[in-house]
């Protein structure tokens, strides 16, 4: 049997291009192009879709989690950007930073502790 390895994820929205603009603002400045946004070799795909509300109502239902060594330099980044902070925690196993895209779908930021 083979272990699949996630390449993509498909983000519907009914404002795609002001989605895209906020995810490479936010996430990959440095990013040109068209089509699918390039996060390190995981590519995330922005469709305009009329099956999908606004605003997401479960955002905690699935969360793109970020693994960063300096928790602090990619949240001074994520702030430079203007994200909405839902919450920054210290955990036992790491540094956890809650954020959401103006779609109000969740990400985080996880700095990890040796170890966890």
């Amino acid at each position: 049997m083979t272990t699949l390895k996630p390449a993509s994820m498909l983000l519907g929205t009914t404002r795609p291009a002001e989605l895209r603009a906020w995810y490479i603002k936010a996430l990959a400045p440095t990013f040109t192009g068209e089509g699918a946004i390039d996060l390190g070799g995981f590519l995330l795909v922005i469709d305009g879709r009329d099956d999908v509300q606004s605003m997401n109502s479960e955002p905690v239902r699935s969360i793109i989690n970020f693994h960063v060594d300096d928790f602090d330099a990619v949240a001074a980044q994520l702030n430079a950007a203007g994200v909405e902070w839902i919450a920054v925690e210290d955990r036992e196993k790491g540094r956890f930073g809650t954020f959401a895209d103006p779609d109000g779908n969740y990400l985080q930021i996880i700095s990890w502790r040796k170890g966890a």
